[in-house]
């Protein structure tokens, strides 16, 4: 046979499908598969007890009955009187006869035997003993009954029977009742409810509680079976995170991709727009229209910057920065929030320190307290106050300047502080809150270096924290 055809006939050995008895036993389930096994296995190893210590108990009582027959042979040697024989108390239980060979039923070769050798004792079988009596033609028998070690085995067997019997039912009742399910039927039972709940994602019973894990091989199993759920769950929870993260990027970069298009077409009408406010400039006179065509100059360019930030954004185009005045840049992001009407009904204060200067683009730090501001008057009610503080302060060698934008609101909702910072995460229900103005904040502050935080004051309101490098 060729080596190729061997391995051949090797690999179908191994892989062939299992036959009838393995299909059978296999659909057991492992309760049933323990009993059948620890059964058969003690069944077996009564069996082979009781094999192996009958013959022993044979052996012995073959000898005793050979000993005894030693001995009443040496009785019947010392050729006592037939009346004392008979009376005797040793030899009483025997059949002690004298007569004929022919009512003896002496068989002729010991007939034979006894005529040449008188004096001495001819055995007939296992238990009869024939001897000359001193009468001519007289013999005497003794017979050993064989009741007597008949019984007694036979009681051996039955004392053997029963507590071989005896100790296979408590090992049964022990093993099936108190080992068993502790050790075996417990564990896998908790290990197949565990995984039910797995299967359903009750994330509350898919775990094997700790108590009853042992320090054996389950436990073990158990144990990693524990860690194993744990980290696919964590591994979920991630790719759930990573998934939504995936979906808000999307709607941003749609929103990204939509806003530059728009602001791309609003640089023609802005222009026009700025054009017709300067050539108005140069032909009122009024104060009060001046101021009112100042200001919508400035929103006008404001406007146009911004527009062009975001196509240089879409472009990615680097930025220039310089040394900002802190609080310049604080009245110029008001005077485009106050705008609004609301803004006259709120008391606003300035008290950013004159010194403080901080490192970046002007445009897009007056975005950041823009939309600082305006969340801070939408959410204080008429008669409230918007304050504006900054300090300075050192972190990792490095001066930093800490401008923080307080109101006596409502505060920010428990539920939306933790992700205030997402995309789309808004308190206000009605069209005007999108979600994106602390988002897009944050990712300026982060353009320039530094840090945005956000939390509720104890005395009532929010606080919004803007932390750059200090010019």
């Amino acid at each position: 046979m060729s080596a190729e055809k061997s391995s051949r006939l090797s690999s179908f050995s191994r892989n062939k499908p299992p036959n009838l008895f393995v299909r059978i036993f296999g659909s057991l389930k492992v309760r049933q598969k323990l009993a059948i096994l620890h059964n058969i296995f003690f069944f077996v190893l009564a069996v082979a007890v009781y094999l192996s210590v009958i013959p022993l108990f044979s052996e012995h009582i073959e000898a005793a009955r050979e000993r005894e027959l030693q001995m009443v042979s040496q009785i019947f040697a010392a050729e006592l009187p037939m009346h004392v024989a008979q009376e005797s108390r040793e030899l009483k239980i025997y059949d002690f006869q004298q007569s004929s060979a022919e009512q003896l039923d002496l068989s002729p070769e010991g007939l034979a035997f006894l005529k040449d050798h008188p004096g001495e004792t001819w055995q007939q079988g296992p238990n009869v003993l024939f001897r000359s009596a001193k009468i001519p033609g007289q013999y005497r028998r003794v017979s050993l009954s064989p009741v007597f070690y008949q019984s007694a085995l036979r009681q051996a067997r039955i004392s053997l029977f029963v507590v071989l019997g005896t100790i296979y039912i408590l090992s049964i009742v022990v093993l099936e009742f108190m080992i068993m399910p502790q050790y075996v039927y417990q564990p896998l039972s908790l290990m197949l409810k565990a995984d039910e709940a797995t299967q359903r994602d009750d994330r509350e019973n898919e775990l094997i509680d700790r108590r009853f894990i042992l320090n054996d091989e389950i436990g073990q199993i158990m144990t990693s079976r524990n860690a194993t759920v744990a980290q696919l769950r964590q591994q979920e929870d991630d790719l759930a995170s990573a998934l939504q993260r995936l979906e808000e990027q999307d709607r941003l970069v749609s929103l990204g991709l939509l806003s530059t298009s728009v602001a791309h077409e609003l640089n023609t009408p802005l222009a026009v727009l700025q054009g017709s406010i300067e050539k108005l400039l140069e032909s009122v006179r009024d104060t009060p229209t001046l101021e009112r065509l100042n200001r919508m100059l400035r929103v006008t360019q404001r406007l146009r910057k911004i527009s062009e930030g975001l196509v240089d954004f879409a472009r990615v185009r680097k930025q220039e920065t310089e040394a900002i005045p802190l609080r310049g840049l604080i009245d110029e992001s008001w005077n485009l929030v106050a705008i609004d009407e609301k803004a006259s009904a709120v008391t606003f204060q300035n008290n950013v320190r004159p010194k403080d200067s901080v490192n970046g683009n002007a445009d897009r730090l007056v975005q950041v307290f823009v939309n600082l501001l305006r969340n801070a008057l939408m959410a204080v009610s008429t008669g409230g106050l918007i304050r504006v503080e900054s300090r300075c302060l050192q972190r990792g060698g490095q001066n930093w300047i800490c401008c923080t934008v307080l109101d006596n609101g409502p505060g920010i909702p428990a539920h939306v502080l933790p992700n205030l910072f997402e995309a789309f995460v808004t308190t206000r229900l009605d069209a005007r809150g999108t979600g994106l103005g602390l988002t897009v904040a944050e990712g300026i502050v982060t353009q320039h270096g530094g840090i945005i935080s956000a939390s509720n004051r104890a005395e009532g309101g929010a606080s919004l924290e803007v932390m750059l490098p200090a010019a």
